[in-house]
């Protein structure tokens, strides 16, 4: 693991504010809500709201719940983050082909706002610390940043006991789906918390944000236990901020996958989207692991 670092720190220097159309998606937006209006479906959608820790973010988790009774030991549970964004990947036909599958537990974690982005609050939840700054700002917006733990442990604390009051989960089967700033979380999610989930699926993955690695410890925290994670991105996007580079956004989850891979207890898989770019990859990859991943 020792070129790791080397793989997943693309230089913050071209992380220009100027190209930070890149990293986010459009601003204003609306949120896509026309699928919870609706009462023919086969999942029923019910909604959670939930304070951080120090009050200053508001989340809306949207609960679909199969309207097929649940096993025995009770659903398979996907987290969607960006649950606000996630709500519009979703479709009846896509849903009743879950109903009929193993009909896991689809949570979006969104936040309370009519749009289908909530920039300031994700670029705090979503970002890991970068070590030697005195100050946590996103490079491309100056936003507050490097609350990837708070929120991590707010979902594990606060967001899955609730749900759980809803709902009976399977904790041994959850999959936690992100993209873009939520792809890095994914990927945080994975190196710190190897058994907290058994699923992480990372889409687009911020490579470039910071030095991205498991914790020296992590070969003996995943020991005795199985993960799978699933990298996606489509070929047209760019490999970092400034713009594209042919080839090279490729290489690096490649070579990702295979330094990973040669993790005991720990399975990787890399999937491509045919020319698509940053902002089709979300619904894309959010269809992508409900319909193939065997949740």
């Amino acid at each position: 693991m020792r070129n790791l670092p080397l793989l997943l720190a693309l230089p913050l220097a071209l992380a220009l504010p100027a190209q930070a159309a890149q990293a986010r998606p459009a601003p204003d937006q609306p949120m896509d809500t026309r699928l919870l209006q609706r009462n023919d479906l086969s999942y029923r959608f019910s909604s959670l709201l939930i304070d951080s820790a120090d009050g200053q973010r508001h989340y809306q988790l949207w609960i679909g719940r199969p309207t097929t009774p649940p096993p025995a030991g009770g659903y398979p549970l996907v987290w969607m983050l960006d649950g606000n964004a996630a709500i519009g990947a979703l479709d009846p036909p896509l849903l009743r082909t879950l109903a009929d599958g193993k009909a896991p537990l689809l949570v979006a974690v969104g936040y309370q706002t009519p749009l289908r982005i909530e920039r300031t609050a994700r670029t705090y939840d979503y970002t890991p610390n970068r070590p030697g700054l005195d100050r946590q700002a996103d490079p491309l917006t100056q936003q507050p940043s490097g609350g990837a733990d708070e929120f991590l442990d707010l979902l594990r604390d606060k967001m899955r006991p609730a749900v759980a009051a809803h709902a009976p989960i399977n904790l041994q089967q959850q999959t936690l789906w992100g993209h873009s700033y939520g792809g890095l979380l994914v990927l945080h999610a994975l190196f710190t918390r190897p058994t907290e989930f058994a699923h992480y699926a990372a889409a687009s993955p911020s490579l470039w944000w910071t030095e991205v690695k498991p914790q020296a410890d992590f070969k003996q925290r995943i020991d005795g236990h199985h993960a799978h994670l699933l990298l996606m991105r489509g070929t047209a996007e760019p490999g970092n901020p400034r713009g594209p580079s042919v080839g090279q956004p490729d290489r690096l989850m490649q070579q990702l996958k295979s330094q990973l891979s040669a993790i005991a207890g720990l399975t990787v898989d890399y999937h491509t989207f045919d020319g698509m770019s940053h902002g089709e990859t979300l619904p894309a990859s959010v269809r992508y692991v409900l319909q193939t991943q065997g949740l």
